[in-house]
């Protein structure tokens, strides 16, 4: 094997963390906006991923069958759907017992466990056990070779596109808009925040429904890389809350480095050793580097 042929696969084995990264991003940004706000552990997140997975192959079936001049075209919809689902679905959720359990910890993540279970269920009822794919539109498959030997896949290009896209907006949501401002405060200081005239618990809830509208993106964006199942978002939930774990509650800047140093810690491990190792790999350095720092990388400086 060649030096050259030896970078191409190096190359093409980052860009494939990149894409585990991208899914990771967009789950970790919801969980740091829920987490680092209402300080709530959601263990339903997954859940809202695969909701917006199933929207896509929902979209992808409807328009197969229906109607497939709209196969070429119904993909960036699908997408706005599926956060426009999962957002509906967490301030449901909020509404209907997240609201109530707020400061108690334990409690909420047992009741966010039984949603989860609960939720997983009504996906086995509705779509089967079975694991699903949507029919990708033409333009998202096949791959783009800039030298001879290296081939990067075009629908890992649009899912980085798209993190990209929602980490700005997020970013510009939070620091350029009126919501973001009444965020930032509440969680500088929600009785101050209250005094000042800002409804915390609207905020509350919206945050919760932004949070959960994001991780259904997540979930549109797995559909290019995998297939969906019931239990499919519980997969990723894991990983997920170490990302903001590791990263730093609060803090989107940690959040985008721990996902790309997790993701290509990951990816570059398993080219050298089994999936299984790369896992404890990747899990032991994290564990290493919080008993060292146990705030996280970016640490966020908050008053209660």
């Amino acid at each position: 094997m060649t030096l050259s042929e030896m970078l191409n696969i190096g190359l093409m084995q980052g860009f494939a963390g990149l894409s585990l990264f991208s899914v990771l991003l967009l789950m970790g940004l919801g969980l740091a906006i829920i987490f680092g706000q209402m300080g709530v552990i959601n263990m339903a997140h997954g859940e809202f991923m695969t909701i917006g997975a199933y929207t896509i192959y929902w979209f992808s079936y409807f328009a197969e069958t229906f109607a497939p001049k709209l196969v070429p075209v119904y993909f960036p919809v699908a997408i706005a759907v599926a956060f426009g689902l999962a957002f509906a679905v967490g301030w449901l959720v909020e509404w209907a017992f997240i609201r109530h359990l707020y400061k108690r910890p334990l409690d909420t993540l047992l009741a966010t466990w039984g949603l989860s279970l609960g939720m997983q269920q009504i996906f086995r009822s509705s779509f089967g056990a079975k694991e699903v794919s949507p029919t990708l539109p033409d333009w998202l498959l096949g791959s783009w070779a800039p030298v001879e030997g290296l081939d990067i896949p075009i629908n890992g290009m649009f899912v980085m596109g798209l993190t990209l896209f929602v980490t700005c907006a997020v970013l510009l949501a939070l620091y350029r808009s009126r919501w973001g401002l009444r965020v930032r405060a509440t969680v500088a200081n929600r009785v101050m925040a209250n005094a000042a005239g800002i409804n915390t618990r609207k905020t509350d809830r919206l945050t919760f429904a932004i949070g959960c509208g994001i991780a259904g993106l997540a979930g549109a964006a797995f559909t290019t890389i995998g297939s969906t199942g019931p239990t499919s978002g519980s997969l990723y939930i894991v990983d997920s809350f170490l990302v903001v774990t590791f990263g730093g509650a609060a803090s989107l800047l940690g959040t985008v480095v721990s996902a790309f140093g997790i993701a290509q810690t990951q990816s570059i491990a398993e080219f050298f050793i089994s999936g299984s190792n790369a896992k404890v790999l990747t899990l032991s350095l994290i564990v290493v580097i919080l008993m060292m720092r146990p705030q996280g990388l970016f640490a966020a400086k908050v008053r209660r």
